[in-house]
C-alpha cells in the first residue's frame, strides 16, 4: 500500500471559503490564502480548491484568487470550476496551479477530456465527478456542482476516461457530502476496480476513522476534507500521527 495523502478542500464562492451540506446550505468561513497556509503549516500534501458556483453561474475560475493562493504555498494546488476550455486550463497553469480539475466540460464536450490531457499531460488534469447512488445499486454523474443528473453512468464514463489517458480522478460522494458520517466506500471501491486511478476519496468525513477506513479498505490514495478541517474538529497533523499509530503510512 502506497503512502496515502490528506487534502484539505476550499470550496470558494464569491472570493470566500465555504461549506455547506449536501451542495446546499452554504455558510461563510473565510480567506482562501489564510485557509491555505494554515493547513501547509499543518502538515497537508496538497489543496484543492474548487469554484463551486463558476459552472451554474456561467463564469470563469477566479484565476486572480487560484493564482494568490498558489503563490502563498509550495504544496501541489489543484483548482477546478466552471473549466471549460484549453484556454482555462492554461490560464490557470501560468497562474501556478500545480493540476486542474474537470467536471461538468468533461461530461458535457466529447473528446474534452482526451484533448486537454494530450495537450497538457495526465499529471496536470483531475477529473472531478459528483456522483450520486442509483436505486439499481449503480452510480450516475452529476453536473453543475452536483445539482443535474446527466443520467450517465460512472462506470461507464470511467472506463473511456482511462482509454483515453486519464490518471487522476476525484470522485465526491453526493449522498454522503457534508453528513460527517463516512465516504461512500463502495462507491470508490468500484472506482478501484475500473483501472489504475490515483483516487482522491471525498464527502462524507465526519473523524479520524473515516480516513482510516477508506484507507483501510485500499479504497482511496489521498483524503479530501473541508468541515472537520475548517471548524477545527480535526487537524491534518492529528489525523496523520493517528493514522500512522494505526498503522497507515501517510506522505510528508
Amino acid at each position: 500500500m502506497q503512502k496515502k495523502k490528506i487534502i484539505p478542500c476550499l470550496d470558494v464562492q464569491n472570493g470566500r471559503v465555504v461549506k455547506g451540506v449536501n451542495f446546499v446550505g452554504i455558510k461563510e468561513l473565510g480567506d482562501p490564502v489564510e485557509f491555505a497556509k494554515k493547513y501547509e503549516a499543518d502538515g497537508a500534501d496538497e489543496l484543492v480548491f474548487l469554484d463551486i458556483s463558476a459552472t451554474n453561474e456561467r463564469r470563469k475560475t477566479m484565476v486572480d484568487l487560484a493564482g494568490r493562493v498558489a503563490a502563498a504555498i509550495s504544496i501541489p494546488l489543484t483548482v477546478g470550476g466552471g473549466i471549460a476550455s484549453a484556454e482555462d486550463i492554461e490560464r490557470l497553469l501560468d497562474a501556478g496551479v500545480a493540476k486542474v480539475s474537470i467536471g461538468t466540460a468533461a461530461i458535457r464536450q466529447l473528446d474534452f477530456l482526451r484533448k486537454a490531457i494530450e495537450r497538457f499531460g495526465a499529471e496536470k488534469i483531475v477529473l472531478a465527478i459528483d456522483v450520486k447512488a442509483r436505486p439499481d445499486g449503480g452510480w450516475n454523474l452529476y453536473t453543475n456542482g452536483g445539482q443535474v443528473d446527466s443520467g450517465v453512468d460512472m462506470a461507464a464514463f470511467l472506463r473511456q476516461a482511462k482509454a483515453d489517458g486519464l490518471k487522476k480522478v476525484l470522485p465526491t460522494g453526493i449522498d454522503t457530502d457534508g453528513m460527517k458520517t463516512g465516504y461512500d466506500i463502495p462507491m470508490y471501491m468500484a472506482v478501484r476496480a475500473l483501472g489504475d486511478f490515483e483516487i482522491v476519496a471525498s464527502g462524507g468525513c465526519g473523524k479520524v476513522e473515516d480516513i482510516e477506513a477508506v484507507f483501510a479498505a485500499d479504497a482511496a490514495d489521498a483524503a479530501l476534507a473541508a468541515s472537520v478541517f475548517h471548524y477545527g474538529e480535526l487537524t491534518v497533523r492529528e489525523v496523520k500521527e493517528y493514522l500512522t499509530a494505526h498503522g497507515i503510512e501517510t506522505a510528508g
